[in-house]
């Protein structure tokens, strides 16, 4: 089998799992489970899927990083409940799912999938580290599409998308992204910040949409190249394009950073590599899947690593 590293944006598969899976589900003193047990079939249906070798949980050590909260104020600020001086703002999660994450977490100790996180970063970061410097394959299961940028072709970079549900999983490329967006994966980033994306508080620059964005890009390149236009006064942009880019210039300026993943963080070394459970590990997997109501959820993530550990 060939290596193949699977990269999971954590959070993005444990709301998944929490809004999917009907909240009736749960351990037998009551305690609401559906996110537990959602999240462990998706890892069970994840891992043959991608046929992945290595597997590494990424996550939100800080969901909002105080340095992209400083380039742009509005980043991610209709999701905070509480802000806090010293640490990370306080996310709008359900009670329910909120105390089923440390759970989560210790069933991917359980099944020997390693948790990466960074301090003051996001898991897009972590991800965009470790897909830019994989010596194999990677693919990178999300419902965020600004990890689009992170998809290579020469190196077999794709974005296994969930937008649509783990029953219709899709394969994201290069190709797919130009045929949906008129923009190159390597230019996604800047599409996004141009068009703006209100799930996560980039206003864009103002009437420029998704056709505009794509045909600046195409014309010019990146944003520093749309910027340079706009600065010539006998440029190709009309009269009306160059006043917006004009007047977005300091959004403009900022937003690129906020949205660009970061590709260069000092990670710990781990092993992501899948291995077959001992009998003692085996036998506490199948302990912990019993006491919090999701044995079978746990009997086939333990399966599809076995499995792919052969």
């Amino acid at each position: 089998m060939t290596d193949r590293l699977l990269l999971l944006d954590s959070a993005s598969l444990y709301f998944r799992a929490f809004y999917g899976v009907p909240d009736s589900v749960r351990a037998d003193d009551g305690t609401v489970v559906n996110a537990l047990r959602g999240f462990l079939d998706m890892v069970a249906k994840l891992i043959p899927l991608s046929e992945a070798t290595h597997v590494v949980a990424c996550w939100d050590d800080d969901w909002r990083p105080q340095w992209r909260v400083d380039l742009l104020p509005t980043y991610k600020t209709h999701r905070v409940v509480a802000e806090v001086a010293a640490g990370p703002d306080v996310e709008e999660v359900p009670d329910p799912l909120e105390a089923q994450v440390p759970l989560i977490r210790a069933a991917l100790g359980l099944l020997g999938i390693p948790v990466v996180g960074a301090a003051e970063h996001e898991a897009d970061d972590v991800i965009g580290t470790l897909a830019t410097h994989a010596r194999m394959p990677v693919d990178i299961v999300t419902g965020d599409r600004d990890l689009f940028q992170l998809i290579d072709d020469a190196r077999d970079v794709r974005v296994v998308y969930t937008a649509r549900g783990m029953s219709n999983l899709e394969t994201v490329t290069d190709d797919v992204v130009v045929a949906k967006y008129g923009v190159r994966a390597a230019q996604y980033a800047d599409f996004a910040t141009l068009r703006g994306d209100a799930s996560d508080g980039l206003p864009g620059v103002s009437g420029i949409g998704d056709k505009t964005a794509a045909a600046l890009l195409a014309a010019h390149g990146d944003i520093a190249g749309i910027r340079a236009a706009a600065d010539q006064p006998d440029s190709d942009l009309s009269a009306g394009v160059r006043a917006k880019i004009i007047a977005g210039a300091d959004y403009l300026a900022v937003a690129a950073r906020v949205v660009a993943v970061v590709r260069d963080l000092d990670l710990p070394e781990v092993d992501a590599r899948l291995r077959t459970p001992d009998a003692d590990s085996l036998a506490e997997a199948e302990a912990f899947g019993r006491r919090w109501g999701a044995a079978a959820a746990m009997g086939r993530a333990l399966a599809a690593v076995s499995a792919a550990a052969d």
